[in-house]
């Protein structure tokens, strides 16, 4: 169809997860009251994974993307627009993505679903994080490390792509 294999959209949120007793790493997320970890996703239009990045729940969205962006740069390479939330906002944000990846930032506000205007693609990454609650490992984070977090939750993605073929 003429399309490039790789994406050049990605769609960037958070998601906070509490903790069980055991996690050695963990923080407190004050605007949602989650003691525990940030589980930071970048996923395509499908909805998978295009980079994952977890960190303690204390760090913000926007500190959590850039650091995953960063980590994850040469995978960035093609993508052109960054759509996230409105925890996102700001210049200082947009421009950091801007400097890594060299990618504009598209932020999807709340207050256009006010005015019905639905931004279909806002919701891709909110349907990837749904898919995480199908596996019982990941409803509360159980792991001790943040390293092992986030290959539980690759782990969980292989295992959806797995059950569509």
């Amino acid at each position: 169809m003429g399309r490039s294999v790789r994406t050049s959209f990605v769609i960037l949120d958070a998601q906070s997860v509490k903790n069980t007793a055991t996690p050695q790493n963990k923080g407190y997320d004050g605007g949602k009251k989650i003691s525990g970890i940030k589980r930071h996703l970048a996923v395509d239009i499908n909805g998978l994974p295009f980079a994952i990045h977890i960190t303690t729940a204390n760090v913000s969205e926007r500190d959590g993307a850039i650091a995953l962006l960063a980590l994850n740069e040469e995978q960035f390479d093609l993508v052109q627009r960054v759509m996230a939330d409105g925890g996102y906002t700001g210049d200082n944000f947009a421009q950091s993505v801007h400097a890594i990846i060299g990618a504009d930032v598209i932020i999807a506000k709340q207050s256009d679903l006010k005015n019905g205007q639905v931004t279909p693609q806002r919701w891709v990454v909110e349907r990837s994080f749904s898919w995480l609650t199908n596996w019982r490992r990941l409803w509360f984070n159980c792991e001790r490390k943040l390293n092992t977090s986030k290959v539980m939750v690759a782990m969980a993605f292989i295992g959806i792509l797995l059950a569509r073929q």
